[in-house]
């Protein structure tokens, strides 16, 4: 039996701020391709919450500039951010391949001050999501 919206967001927002968990460790353990990677998912899992709490029956897609845009037909803050947010998606690739890379491979090419701005991004969309949704 399908779960009620605001149930299927709550799961979502859930699991996005258990990886945001393992995301900050990550950032300050020296797993910083990871961080970053996990960062990406975590926006994405974030802004999947609030689209399903909107009633939205299926969310598919894992570009966190596109499902910023059709959460931004719902609240207008998320117009505001979105742009911001889209940065995540530069480490959807590069951070799990050598060939997302010129040169090198991801473990090698992230720092840790990359990893901690990409983890305070994605802190932000689930912080966002949660004040928006009540959740």
């Amino acid at each position: 039996m399908r779960q009620s919206p605001r149930e299927e967001a709550r799961r979502w927002l859930d699991q996005a701020r258990e990886d945001l968990k393992w995301a900050r460790r990550l950032a300050e353990e020296g797993g910083y391709h990871i961080a970053c990677f996990l960062a990406q998912q975590v926006a994405e899992k974030a802004i999947k919450a609030f689209l399903y709490a909107q009633g939205e029956a299926l969310v598919l897609g894992h570009a966190v500039s596109t499902l910023s845009e059709r959460a931004a037909k719902y609240d207008k803050r998320i117009e505001e951010k979105k742009a911001v947010w889209s940065i995540l998606d530069g480490y959807y690739i590069p951070t799990r391949y050598p060939n997302g890379l010129p040169d090198g491979i991801p473990a090698k090419v992230y720092n840790q001050k990359t990893a901690r701005e990409a983890v305070a991004l994605a802190a932000q969309v689930v912080d966002t999501v949660a004040e928006l949704t009540g959740l």
